[in-house]
């Protein structure tokens, strides 16, 4: 019997024993059923499960099926630890799956002053992961958004610091190697558990009034660094071969003057050997010399008559040879 008040009366309602049997197992298997639903959780591969018992941290889950504490007394976080995440600053791309990659207020983000008072457009992305999920999800309200404000913060602070023309042309990679180092001292300090992986630079342009002569002289640089590249690849080109050249001359000129040296060295000592053989026995050296000089003259002659000093009848010997020519 269940007794109950409807508009100030009391009204008694008597259900029979077999119904409220069955009213008590369904109930109870209502409960079994919400208790092993709520008890039971599972955390993906790029995921670690942060459980809370009443929003205080418990502990931090692995991938894997887990066991928590029924009717929501426990509950899980899933943050993305494996993910590599970004936030893009001045632009935004659509689809994305990170909430806090990009805001509507883009183009008041990447409007900046630099360091001569002139004005820029700079557009980047900052690319992160969460490696500790229990100080990313308890030490800052939200880290996510706070991770966009410390950024904005620390670019600005990096342009300000330089001209227009750094940020612009040849200081983009030095502003982003101090900004990764700058941006991630200040996440260590607010103990976000965020690890940046890279602050890179986008597009960085002046404004739009004065973008046409920023392009001139953009334009005009290039051209000057161009020039100055073919005059050092001529100059590298022209001056070593020359040099070459110049030292091959100055070698051969060496190795000739070795070789007259040895050669006139040579026919002194020559010389005066047969000089000292000349003394010993001038006719047999003279003889010699002779005989030597004709060995190596009469090979040059083409026909040759020898003859003696008492031969007076020399006209009929031209005639045995009719075709040549004598001397």
């Amino acid at each position: 019997m269940f007794e109950f008040e409807v508009g100030g009366r009391r009204v008694q309602l008597q259900v029979p024993k077999m119904q409220a049997r069955l009213v008590l197992a369904a109930g109870a298997i209502l409960l079994l059923a919400i208790g092993t639903l709520t008890a039971v959780y599972t955390v993906q591969a790029e995921e670690e499960g942060v459980v809370m018992r009443f929003g205080k941290y418990i502990k931090t889950e692995q991938p894997g099926l887990h066991l928590k504490m029924p009717f929501f007394i426990d509950r899980v976080e899933r943050v993305k630890v494996r993910r590599q995440m970004k936030q893009e600053f001045g632009f935004g791309t659509r689809g994305h799956s990170n909430r806090s990659q990009w805001t509507e207020e883009q183009n008041q983000e990447k409007q900046m002053v630099t360091g001569d008072l002139n004005s820029a457009l700079v557009e980047w992305v900052v690319q992160y992961r969460i490696d500790k999920p229990q100080e990313y999800l308890f030490n800052v309200r939200n880290a996510d958004e706070t991770l966009r404000d410390a950024s904005e913060s620390v670019m600005r602070e990096v342009v300000g610091d330089r001209t227009v023309d750094e940020v612009i042309t040849i200081g983009r990679q030095e502003i982003e190697s101090e900004s990764l180092q700058k941006l991630q001292e200040l996440v260590n300090k607010y103990e976000m558990g965020i690890s940046i992986d890279q602050v890179q630079l986008k597009d960085v342009n002046p404004p739009v009034d004065v973008q046409s002569s920023f392009n001139e002289v953009n334009q005009a640089q290039q051209e000057r660094s161009t020039l100055i590249n073919i005059a050092n690849g001529e100059y590298n080109k022209v001056v070593p071969r020359a040099s070459g050249e110049a030292e091959q001359a100055v070698t051969e000129a060496e190795g000739y003057a070795t070789k007259r040296i040895n050669e006139a060295e040579g026919d002194a000592t020559r010389f005066t050997a047969l000089f000292t053989e000349y003394e010993k026995a001038p006719e047999v050296t003279r003889r010699r010399i002779y005989l030597e000089t004709l060995q190596t003259v009469m090979p040059m002659l083409e026909n040759k008559i020898i003859i003696d000093e008492e031969t007076k009848h020399l006209l009929p010997l031209l005639q045995l040879n009719p075709g040549g020519t004598q001397r």
